[in-house]
């Protein structure tokens, strides 16, 4: 078990930095860029690059590779794993089921209730973090990587568990988008690590003032939240770096 390469390594570079390489953990498929410089000599820190709920990795790879790209040439590694029940993993009935009753009521102008939320949410949230941390421990063994290690991105309610249960994530930048279960505004309370969120301002998936309320209940004594207009895609490419900022700042050393 453990991580082990896939059937085939891609060492095609993203960019003069950065370069690929695919690999499976516990029968879970991955991806992990790391700049051309790192080596045991000069190893750099990680960034565990999340990922939305239901989409896939495959679909999610243009994304994800251009984040990493940004990310090498800062100066760090970037990884992510397929979530629960995306791409070719086994499907989540109930998440299934879940996200239809989503749709419907995106559609029909109805509210979303706390049981669509946490049947949606919570079975992922259980699922993926301790993924994440078996991720980690894997991962910070290479001797390219220095032991560091931050959260970038993905489900905001998984975002904080992770933040909550995994010591060795140093800083989080948060992404602002995804319904959030009342059980992640009780854990955002345990959340001290430094955090920048980012909050699009118009966000059509996204309650506005549950964005603000669950950066209201971190107690972290360092956080920042940008907020810009706009809808769910349209981050600006500023927001991006002022986020690849906050990492290196935080992960530096």
């Amino acid at each position: 078990m453990g991580c082990r390469e896939g059937p085939h390594r891609d060492q095609r570079a993203l960019d003069p930095v950065s370069v690929a390489r695919r690999f499976h953990l516990n029968d879970v498929p991955g991806i992990l860029w790391t700049p051309a410089c790192a080596s045991p000599s000069n190893p750099v820190p990680l960034v565990i690059a999340g990922q939305p709920g239901g989409i896939g990795m495959q679909a999610m790879h243009p994304r994800l590779a251009a984040r990493a790209h940004a990310a090498a040439r800062s100066g760090y590694a970037t990884a992510t794993l397929e979530l629960p029940g995306a791409g070719e993993r086994p499907r989540l009935p109930a998440v299934e089921e879940a996200g239809a009753r989503l749709r419907h009521a995106f559609a029909t102008d109805k509210p979303i209730t706390a049981d669509i939320t946490d049947q949606l949410v919570l079975p992922l949230v259980d699922a993926a973090a301790p993924e994440c941390s078996a991720l980690l421990d894997e991962l910070l063994d290479l001797p390219e990587c220095n032991g560091i290690a931050g959260y970038a991105g993905g489900m905001i309610a998984l975002a904080v568990r992770v933040a909550v249960t995994e010591p060795r994530i140093r800083a989080a930048v948060l992404f602002a988008g995804s319904v959030i279960p009342q059980s992640t505004f009780v854990e955002a309370r345990d959340v001290t690590i430094p955090l920048h969120a980012l909050l699009q301002w118009d966000d059509e998936h996204n309650d506005r003032q549950a964005a603000l309320d669950l950066f209201d209940a971190f107690a972290s004594t360092e956080k920042t939240l940008t907020a810009n207009m706009g809808g769910h895609t349209g981050v600006p490419a500023s927001a991006g770096a002022a986020a690849d900022e906050f990492l290196v700042r935080h992960l530096a050393g």
